[in-house]
């Protein structure tokens, strides 16, 4: 199932809108946002919403998929379209990789010592 952006105000007032979103790893099927090679940045995020329980993916007016290639670009939307929180998931990339083609070697790692110990009491 699909929807357009201009399809969420009518289903909110119509009480079919789920409470939240879900914001997930797509493979990039649009080209643009600075982002053009696709051999390096193969992965975007789409939105899913509930309707009427079922998940819908937001499309572009076009009938494309709607795609973000940041989060940081999602989180304004969502709030724009009347959401106060969303679930992200990716199952796309392994856990621990870095999306902008960094080794994971090249991660700073806290050394043991920088480590402070916590006790059950301070939390």
């Amino acid at each position: 199932m699909t929807i357009t952006q201009a399809d969420i105000p009518y289903l909110r007032e119509e009480l079919r809108l789920g409470e939240f979103p879900v914001v997930y790893r797509v493979h990039r099927q649009q080209q643009g946002g600075g982002f053009g090679d696709q051999d390096k940045h193969p992965f975007a995020w789409g939105v899913l919403v509930y309707v009427d329980g079922q998940l819908a993916r937001i499309n572009s007016a076009r009938g494309f998929g709607r795609e973000w290639n940041d989060l940081s670009r999602i989180e304004p939307w969502l709030r724009s379209q009347g959401f106060s929180y969303w679930w992200t998931r990716n199952d796309l990339e392994q856990i621990g990789s870095v999306v902008d083609g960094d080794e994971e070697d090249d991660i700073a790692k806290p050394d043991i010592a920088d480590l402070a110990y916590i006790s059950p009491t301070d939390i």
